[in-house]
């Protein structure tokens, strides 16, 4: 089964961490395993497929989940958000491609050498520019390869149009997210108080959205959110050190 990382109170990306197994209820603890026999001993009802770890409790305090899972729903369900958030939509993206993207007719546009940047306001960049003119704020980081993937290049190549209706759009090296300890699967956050965790299939079609508005989870994305936005590369200065190393 799939894990997804929830945290971790380690600098050096030793241990411990903390997963949630997706699909199920369980979480997944990595630890330093304890060998010492008084300790052992002292361990109750203990079976023989049974391994045990230790961990700070600072780790549990920060990132154990306080609430039950809920269960997925189509992402066309949150589709109001965008309009009637108050303050901040934040994106974290880190997949390297994406299926809605490539079945679009603006990929095939872009493979054919169109600058898609400079497109007509669609709907998304029309409820940008209406939201920002209020003072709301769209963000979102997403994380690139070196070399950028055929997706990775058209998001670049579009969200310049998405800069220009008032988006706020930051790249950032998936090797420093790796540093930093960034989640490896996107979300949006919705005023520092709602998590839209996406779930996607193999071939990139998204499934849905996990929503949460557990305390822990929200911690947890602030402090991914914050640690991106102060690493992450403007895109507009991001396409031209693309554009100067081409």
């Amino acid at each position: 089964m799939t894990l997804r990382f929830i945290g971790t109170t380690s600098d050096d990306g030793d241990c411990p961490t903390l997963y949630e197994v997706e699909g199920t209820a369980d979480i997944l603890v990595q630890g330093d395993r304890v060998a010492d026999p008084e300790q052992l001993a002292q361990l109750r009802h203990v079976k023989s497929s049974e391994t045990f770890v230790t961990v700070p409790r600072d780790l549990l305090t920060r990132f154990a989940p306080r609430a039950e899972p809920r269960e997925m729903i189509p992402f066309s369900e949150i589709s109001h958000m965008f309009r009637e958030f108050k303050h901040t939509a934040w994106r974290l993206e880190t997949r390297r491609g994406y299926a809605t993207d490539r079945r679009s007719p603006k990929w095939e546009r872009w493979k054919a050498g169109a600058d898609i940047s400079a497109e007509p306001l669609d709907a998304w960049r029309e409820n940008v520019a209406s939201a920002t003119a209020e003072g709301r704020r769209f963000e979102r980081v997403r994380l690139v390869d070196e070399p950028l993937t055929d997706g990775q290049a058209f998001l670049l190549a579009s969200g310049l149009g998405n800069v220009a209706a008032g988006e706020d759009i930051r790249n950032l090296p998936r090797s420093h997210a790796k540093r930093l300890g960034l989640p490896d699967w996107d979300f949006w956050l919705f005023d520092s108080r709602l998590l839209a965790r996406f779930v996607f299939a193999e071939d990139d079609s998204t499934l849905g959205v996990v929503l949460s508005e557990d305390p822990v989870d929200i911690a947890a994305a602030c402090q991914a959110r914050d640690a991106a936005w102060h690493h992450a590369i403007p895109t507009v200065d991001f396409a031209a050190r693309v554009r100067s190393s081409a």
